[in-house]
């Protein structure tokens, strides 16, 4: 049975699902941050949310109760939440968000699975950030990978190559592989030295990415001054100190050394639009190909007629399998 509560259908154009998940590969909150920024800035409309009940030790993370106005008390519980965001560019965007959850992984993979096939997303792009060994007063560095070889060259992203414990990102990338549903995953690289949020750099290095591969504006210049500010603080606290202006200034050394060409922003978006073609193309001619014209398709409810030979009764095929799990070189 579906735990996806579906409340509302919005007619979108070439959506694309975007998620980001509180928890581990959410530092100093930027990833969340960002998609909440770019909730607040285009016409937004709940459309489906995944009941917690299931999902969440509520002994670990407990609902929160508050009051309304006029004095009515609800409860919030730890939902994951998607918004339908119609946007001015070519295409739309679908945000879900929530926090990590902690119990049956595959079986919340299945509800993205079904919020993808639903909404008509053309491509999941996962928005992480991880702390790292990065200086705060140079460019973060955006980390892009994906499973399918051909997204992975056009887009100039790496394959996966992490082996070891994963999480529920992991598991989400395998599950939508395993359905050749194209999904990509973005990371912003986060000083360890200043993990705490908010951390508007590492949200602005997010954003700029996220509008230079699907197309879509993001105003992230808009952060241009909460940045500026932001970096002036960690300055100074770095220069308080000798060992640690130091060891940034190694840091600086190590970055400026090994200094990476990414294509362009319109470069991106357009080698994008390219592989979703191509993509759309080639499911379309496997499906072609599996047609067996005027015979009968035992997968279908459709009349064999009268001299069809039944046969045996129709093999609907094994349910989903959501396969072993994930292949954590998502996440890396």
């Amino acid at each position: 049975m579906s735990e996806v509560i579906w409340k509302d259908q919005v007619p979108l154009r070439r959506p694309v699902l975007l998620m980001a998940f509180e928890g581990l590969f959410d530092a100093a909150e930027s990833a969340t941050e960002s998609l909440a920024w770019i909730r607040d800035r285009c016409d937004t409309t709940q459309i489906a949310e995944i009941d917690p009940e299931t999902y969440f030790n509520f002994h670990e993370t407990r609902p929160v109760v508050r009051f309304e106005a006029g004095g009515k008390r609800v409860i919030d519980w730890p939902a994951t939440r998607v918004w339908a965001c119609r946007t001015d560019a070519a295409r739309d965007l679908i945000l879900m968000t929530g926090i990590e959850p902690q119990l049956r992984w595959r079986g919340f993979a299945e509800n993205v699975l079904e919020i993808v096939r639903r909404s008509g997303a053309e491509i999941a792009v996962t928005v992480g950030a991880l702390v790292s060994m990065v200086p705060h007063s140079r460019p973060f560095p955006i980390t892009g990978s994906a499973a399918n070889a051909e997204l992975a060259r056009r887009m100039n992203l790496d394959r996966p190559s992490y082996q070891g414990p994963t999480g529920v990102v992991g598991v989400v990338h395998d599950r939508l592989d395993r359905s050749e549903i194209p999904v990509m995953s973005l990371r912003a690289a986060v000083p360890h030295y200043v993990p705490a949020p908010p951390n508007p750099k590492a949200t602005q290095a997010l954003l700029r990415r996220i509008e230079q591969t699907t197309g879509v504006p993001t105003s992230y210049e808009e952060l241009d001054g909460a940045v500026s500010d932001w970096v002036q603080r960690v300055d100074q606290a770095v220069a308080s100190d000798r060992d640690s202006a130091d060891y940034v200034a190694r840091l600086e050394r190590q970055v400026d050394s090994n200094e990476e060409t990414l294509p362009t922003g319109d470069a991106l978006a357009a080698e994008l639009e390219a592989f979703l073609r191509d993509h759309a193309a080639a499911t379309s001619d496997r499906g072609s190909e599996a047609d067996p014209g005027s015979e009968a398709d035992p997968g279908s409810e459709a009349d064999p007629g009268p001299e069809a030979d039944p046969g045996p009764e129709a093999d609907p095929g094994p349910e989903a399998d959501p396969g072993p799990e994930a292949d954590p070189g998502s996440e890396a």
